[in-house]
């Protein structure tokens, strides 16, 4: 395993869990680390122990993303680790009017990749690594319902639906950055005995059964983000899935939907095409109400691709965006 010394790395939900994990045997690996949580105490105690540097960021608020991006005092980035994640136990929607689920789990590092991709292109040989989950098997992407309005909720359902964004959206980026300096990956960390995996009820039924016995620790469950951070090739894993230490083939994903996500996420989080024309059109005095503009948004994205070029959360439910 090469060493980092020298190199910049940034974990987000590192506070408890594979991200605490992961922050500490990077920084063992010579990197200067910079983590995130919700917890100040614990994101503090954290980043002291690593000797790195403590941001306080919730993901469930886009602007609390936009804000870490210009505090991030760091002019070139070689690992974006995108592992902060939760699973509500119930439909929660955000300030920014999503599904919390799929915001802290999807949107928000979308956004924060969008906002920190100059900062990764100046780093030699930058990588974004994103903690996803085996449950994006059972995912689907339902571009006209991502809050569902219509559908009924269910936490794994809205779990399984934010981690195939995560593979989808690694699959666009490895194909938008293909032949640059920046490589994207995505893993499945395997099930992992943590504060992240105890909110689920399941989860809590399952380790008191004699599979808990199987359940890993955060240390082993960060292996595989430290592995693909280190690789000597990262061009060899652009746009790869791995599961646990091994490169595996991902369910539910083609490009089509990749690209259809990717627009879709532009939109939501107010960057890229289609957002800067609706910026445009309210400075010339013809605003349109977010919903409806939503509404106009998710209606073009039914109906396929076309002539593109390419509140708050309830804290009993809210983990503190740790994976794992």
């Amino acid at each position: 395993m090469r060493r980092l010394d020298g190199r910049t790395v940034v974990v987000t939900g590192a506070s408890t869990g594979i991200g605490a994990a992961a922050a500490k045997q990077l920084a063992d690996l010579g990197a200067d680390v910079a983590v995130t949580g919700r917890s100040k105490d614990k994101t503090t105690e954290v980043a002291r122990r690593i000797g790195g540097t403590p941001y306080l960021v919730d993901f469930a608020r886009l602007d609390d993303v936009r804000r870490f991006a210009d505090d991030l005092d760091i002019d070139r980035i070689d690992v974006l680790a995108n592992n902060a994640g939760l699973m509500n136990t119930s439909r929660v929607l955000t300030e920014d009017g999503n599904e919390s689920t799929f915001q802290v789990n999807h949107l928000a590092p979308f956004l924060l990749t969008h906002l920190l991709m100059d900062r990764l292109k100046a780093a030699p040989d930058a990588r974004v690594i994103t903690t996803a989950s085996a449950a994006h098997a059972f995912g689907e992407i339902a571009l006209d319902d991502l809050r569902f309005d219509t559908r009924k909720f269910g936490a794994q359902r809205a779990y399984g639906m934010s981690k195939l964004a995560n593979v989808l959206f690694t699959q666009e980026l490895a194909r938008r950055v293909d032949g640059t300096n920046v490589t994207a990956s995505v893993f499945h960390p395997g099930p992992v005995a943590s504060d992240f995996f105890r909110e689920s009820g399941f989860a809590r039924w399952v380790l008191r059964t004699p599979l808990g016995r199987l359940a890993l620790t955060p240390e082993q469950g960060a292996r595989p983000l430290v592995h693909l951070a280190t690789i000597d090739d990262a061009q060899s894993v652009n746009g790869v899935y791995y599961s646990r230490m091994k490169r595996r083939a991902p369910k539910g994903t083609n490009p089509e939907l990749a690209a259809r996500l990717w627009r879709a996420s532009e939109r939501l989080v107010g960057i890229g095409d289609q957002a800067n024309r609706q910026r445009a059109e309210d400075r010339r005095g013809h605003p349109v109400h977010p919903a409806a503009d939503r509404r106009a948004a998710l209606e073009e994205l039914r109906q396929g691709p076309g002539d593109e070029a390419d509140g708050r959360v309830d804290d009993q439910s809210h983990e503190d965006q740790d994976r794992a």
